[in-house]
């Protein structure tokens, strides 16, 4: 049986924000901390804390609305490669999410990155999700 935790982990966060949820709690791996990362520099997502209870460690996400009208940062979080079927791409062929105003999420061997920095660094990988 094959589990896919990065897509639980966006369908978590994707779960929290149909209920307009402030705060979510995901299990913890080091892909999802970079992922994380990721959005949180991309201003996807509010803040995030990594915290520990006894041996389990989680992420606590705190996600990003607006003040007027209530609506979510993030519009739309898509999975591309899935543990069936892999997803890669070289620089030369990175796609652009809704012409550049979302991002693909990609696990280079330089690290996880956006689309467009690995454009910029000449690198391909694989396309974890798309963003926007």
């Amino acid at each position: 049986m094959i589990t896919d935790s990065i897509g639980n982990y966006l369908t978590s966060i994707r779960n929290a924000i149909q209920a307009q949820h402030k705060v979510v709690n995901v299990p913890s791996s080091n892909v999802k901390k970079e992922i994380t990362k990721v959005l949180m520099d991309q201003g996807y997502i509010l803040n995030y804390k990594f915290m520990t209870e006894g041996n389990k460690e989680s992420i606590k996400i705190a996600l990003k609305y607006n003040s007027v009208t209530n609506v979510s940062a993030i519009k739309g979080l898509k999975r591309v490669s899935t543990p069936g079927l892999r997803k890669y791409s070289s620089s030369s062929d990175l796609p652009r999410v809704l012409n550049g105003l979302g991002i693909a999420v990609v696990s280079t061997s330089k690290g996880i990155m956006t689309d467009k920095k690995a454009r910029k660094m000449n690198i391909g990988g694989e396309i974890i999700c798309h963003v926007y």
